[in-house]
């Protein structure tokens, strides 16, 4: 397989990077990098001949070139499956903890579909706005210890979002990436947006983003419809 040279890595470096090191890219740079990530996975959904469910998309798994344009890459459990198809059959869990989908862990949550690359998309893009990894440990409140539920609560209370913002310009573009992410985290599939739906909040204004529903309202009762043995088997398709 041949591949272009792609000399900024991956998108994990410059969220997860040392952070002596000055890797921040900048939210107007941030921004143009979700955009093209969600335009992406929008061409998979729905430019190609059959859809691609891709199942881990992760910053690992965004490669940026020499001007940061995002490529998705490593289609290894990716699967296939024609535009009509509602759900896709899976003899077991597929991607990395903290980004699958829950229907993809417990099928209570719904089907299998193209909407459990929209959850993981919206995990990233959190990850993205906070510059940290969704469950830390090490923070300093427990409260902040699972990012998409703090930055929520946040949110909802109208509060400053605690990241590093200089100016107005800066406070829509984190607030915008956040309210897109939480719709895409969802925890039913028929609640999170299509792609081109992502696409679309991401290129308007903020102002007309509504703030989702809580996904974390009832965050014991759903946790609790999840698979205690959380070891991934290899998929032999």
């Amino acid at each position: 397989m041949v591949y272009e040279y792609l000399p900024n890595e991956s998108l994990e470096k410059f969220i997860f990077g040392d952070k002596g090191e000055n890797h921040f890219l900048g939210w107007e740079k941030l921004h143009e990098i979700a955009l093209g990530i969600a335009k992406g996975i929008e061409y998979l959904h729905q430019g190609c001949e059959q859809r691609i469910l891709h199942f881990d998309i992760k910053p690992h798994n965004i490669l940026l070139d020499q001007h940061f344009n995002p490529k998705i890459s490593d289609f290894g459990l990716a699967k296939l499956c024609s535009k009509e198809q509602s759900a896709v059959s899976m003899t077991a869990a597929r991607g990395t903890m903290g980004y699958i989908a829950p229907e993809v862990l417990s099928r209570n949550f719904g089907n299998v579909s193209y909407k459990s690359d929209v959850y993981s998309f919206g995990m990233m893009l959190l990850e993205m706005v906070g510059g940290r990894k969704n469950i830390d440990v090490k923070v300093e409140h427990m409260s902040q210890v699972y990012f998409p539920e703090w930055v929520y609560n946040r949110l909802d209370k109208g509060e400053a979002l605690g990241m590093s913002i200089e100016n107005e310009e800066h406070d829509k573009i984190a607030k915008k990436l956040t309210i897109v992410g939480l719709w895409c985290i969802q925890w039913y599939p028929v609640d999170r947006p299509s792609m081109k739906s992502v696409v679309q909040m991401l290129e308007g204004e903020v102002e007309h983003l509504t703030v989702p529903p809580n996904p974390f309202a009832s965050k014991d009762e759903m946790r609790a419809k999840l698979p205690i043995n959380r070891e991934l088997p290899t998929i032999s398709e």
